[in-house]
This record gives C-alpha cells, structure tokens and sequence, in this order.
C-alpha cells in the first residue's frame, strides 16, 4: 500500500504555537501511518496580487507551496483564532492556493481531501475560525472532513511542559479526524486509477 504524503499547515506564526503542537501530535498519533510534512514557510508568503499569480510571476515560495499542495495526497490545517475568524497569514496561503487563472497547472485545493482543527486558550477554541475556513473551503471545492470537529478548546490545558498533547480526549479526536482524512484520500486515489 502507498504511503500518504500530508501537507499540515499552521495558522500561526507564533513561536509556541498551540496549533503547531497540535500538528505534530497528528505526526505521532497519526493512526494510518502518513507521511505529515508540516509548512514552515507561511510566514514568508507575500500578500496575494493577481497580477502576479501566474506561474512565471509568483515569487518562488509560492511556487513552492502550490507544488507541494498540489503534490500531497491530503492537506491537514490547524487554525487558531483571530478576531472572530481565519488569521490572516493562513487566509492570504490559501488566496494564492485557490487559483488557476492559466487552466494549465490545476487549482491545488480542488477536490483536496482536507481536514481543519484548531486549538485556542478560550473557552470557545476555534469554532468560529474553523467554519469561517470551511465557508472558504466551499468556494476552492475541496473535499472537507465534516466529522469530526477537533476544537481544542483551553489548549494551554491540554499539553505539558514539553510541548505534548496529554489530553486522551483530544488524542482520540485527532485519530478520528485523520482516519477520516485517510479515508477520503483512499477514495480520491481509487478515482484516479479507475
């Protein structure tokens, strides 16, 4: 069996970022055994101008992240919350994701098997931020996990000193988010070979 390639996508620039640990427990908690690359480059992304988004004009680590979206069997997004919605570092990614203006290269988020989850130290998480993600997610007509929600709500509970998800409620979450992720890729990748 082919081993799933997974890009996971932070929302947050920050240095201790709930979010990014929250990434890397999908590394170790992963049930299916993927291959989880987590981007490291959103915070060199420019903000999006059309009238550079075209292969020859984008500048290269834009290049380079469509490539890679474009490459990767699913995509994995951990959001946290910023005034009521999508922080505008991972809004802007996904601007330059959601394009093909040349019909040649493909639109990296079409019918991407994707799951979104989020960790915030409020009592709410990142509910809001999440479906304002699954509202963009509609336009791109990626392929979204409905179920379940991972909302990590007082994330600051629920690692330890080292940075490790210790919460098994959250753990048991996470896995059953990413079986259903592995599930959508097997289906998407049995369309392309039938």
């Amino acid at each position: 069996m082919t081993t799933s390639k997974i890009i996971a996508i932070s929302g947050s620039l920050r240095a201790d970022s709930h979010n990014t640990l929250l990434l890397r427990a999908a590394q170790k908690f992963d049930p299916g055994s993927a291959e989880i690359e987590i981007y490291d480059g959103l915070r060199e992304i420019p903000p999006y101008d059309q009238d550079l988004d075209n292969p020859e004009q984008r500048p290269a680590v834009v290049n380079d992240l469509r490539r890679r979206v474009l490459e990767a069997d699913g995509l994995l997004i951990a959001t946290p919350e910023f005034n009521y919605s999508i922080p505008g570092a991972l809004k802007n990614a996904i601007d330059w994701l959601s394009t093909d203006f040349t019909g040649t290269e493909g639109q990296p988020l079409s019918r991407k098997p994707t799951a979104v989850m989020g960790a915030a130290p409020t009592n709410f998480g990142s509910v809001r931020a999440q479906l304002a993600l699954r509202q963009v997610f509609v336009w791109t007509e990626s392929d979204i996990v409905v179920k379940p929600e991972v909302v990590v709500f007082r994330s600051h509970e629920r690692f330890d000193a080292e940075g490790n998800l210790t919460d098994e409620t959250t753990i048991a979450l996470l896995q059953d988010l990413l079986t259903a992720l592995h599930r959508k890729i097997a289906v998407a990748r049995a369309a392309r070979v039938g």
